[in-house]
């Protein structure tokens, strides 16, 4: 594998700080991710130290509010920061992604007492999240989850500081959870009410809750450093001071949640697209054949181009959707767009990177053959991208009338 280091992207950053926050992250990436990447990946080493060193850089809560820990950046910067690590590493930087879609609930719909009590720790203060919607047979269909909370007015809610209500008993399975048993804290969507999206209520539960326990991590194509379990729920009991938002709102905070996470996850893609069209460019300037670098042949040289146009149409993409969002207007389809768009770019731009390098494309001795099977899964998290057609049509046609 090449030692020479890829060129940063040429990006339009709208502060001084933002430029600044942009070089830190690159110099982190060079230094504590990048060097290490493929040998933990092979490994299925999760690099809880690079949480912890990122947490201490403010990198962890960058798009919430500074008075609760957060960064205070507009998403057009934080997912920014995301494609830079996820460039570098996927595990990292969809796992910062997932991070902030668990911290979305509380951010956005908990009460000021919820967010002054939980917030700074989740945000700057070391902790790890996770977000916990799909179930094993409540996938794309996610409001037909059958994970139950029910009330326990008689438990034990004195003692563990409920203000109100009572506890919550919560009951059930959970899968495809990333950082699943090793997160330190969950947000939780159950059922609460009848079957339906209006019967599901969010909760933030402990990582250490009593009942709670992970399943043993799937084996996976791709991401094998960052763990995806299902969870278990045995009766875990959480106090109503940790339901966040309204009874029969969660459906609601989901779909929210899941609209920021589409971008992150955009942004993690093209930063995937562009360590792979760094490597090939690498090669194919350093690679001979026939006398000449093969970055001398047109058929190549075309296929570098596309990879490029792909990669700058992708970020122009994420980019518009951030910026709707930063400017509080609807932004769910062009997010849906840009989960299409940048993920099946990715899956393109992996695999023509490995037929740029031939047999040694193929090979674990260079990283385009990880970034090819890591890029597969980002067309299917966070919504499937048959679904994000879905979603794009319902935009442009409405709902279906069948």
């Amino acid at each position: 594998m090449t030692d020479r280091a890829p060129q940063p992207v040429d990006r339009q950053l709208p502060t001084e700080e933002s430029r600044d926050l942009l070089a830190l992250v690159r110099e982190i990436a060079q230094r504590e991710i990048r060097p290490r990447a493929a040998e933990e990946e092979d490994s299925g080493r999760f690099p809880r130290e690079v949480f912890t060193l990122l947490s201490e850089a403010g990198l962890l809560g960058l798009p919430y509010d500074g008075s609760f820990g957060g960064g205070e950046q507009p998403y057009e910067v934080y997912l920014q920061v995301l494609e830079e690590l996820a460039a570098a590493r996927l595990t990292v930087g969809l796992g910062v992604s997932v991070h902030s879609l668990a911290c979305h609930g509380l951010a956005g719909y908990g009460s000021k007492e919820q967010q002054s009590a939980h917030l700074p720790a989740m945000l700057g203060g070391g902790l790890l999240g996770a977000y916990c919607l799909s179930e094993p047979a409540a996938g794309s269909d996610a409001a037909s989850l059958t994970t139950k909370a029910v009330r326990d007015d008689g438990g034990t809610s004195r003692s563990s500081g409920a203000e109100s209500g009572g506890d919550w008993v919560i009951t059930g399975t959970k899968a495809w959870i990333t950082h699943g048993g090793v997160a330190d804290f969950y947000t939780v969507l159950a059922r609460t009410g009848a079957p339906g999206p209006k019967g599901i209520t969010a909760f933030l539960v402990p990582g250490d809750a009593e009942g709670l326990t992970a399943a043993v991590p799937e084996k996976k194509m791709g991401m094998k450093g960052s763990p995806t379990a299902q969870l278990h729920f045995d009766g875990v009991r959480v106090p109503d001071s940790r339901r966040i938002g309204e009874e029969g709102q969660g459906f609601t905070i989901a779909l929210a949640a899941l609209d920021a996470g589409r971008l992150g996850i955009a942004a993690c893609a093209v930063g995937v697209a562009q360590a792979a069209l760094d490597e090939a460019v690498t090669y194919a300037l350093d690679r001979k054949q026939f006398g000449h670098p093969i970055a001398d042949f047109q058929g190549l040289r075309f296929m570098l181009a596309d990879m490029a146009t792909k990669i700058e149409a992708g970020r122009a993409l994420y980019l518009a959707a951030a910026r709707l969002r930063d400017a509080g207007k609807p932004f769910s389809r062009q997010a849906a767009m840009a989960k299409l768009f940048c993920t099946d770019a990715a899956m393109a731009v992996t695999t023509d990177a490995v037929q740029i390098l031939g047999g040694y494309g193929y090979t674990a001795d260079f990283p385009v053959e990880r970034l090819m099977r890591e890029a597969k899964v980002l067309q299917i998290v966070e919504g499937t991208n048959q679904i994000q057609r879905m979603v794009i049509a319902r935009h442009l046609a409405g709902p279906e009338t069948r």
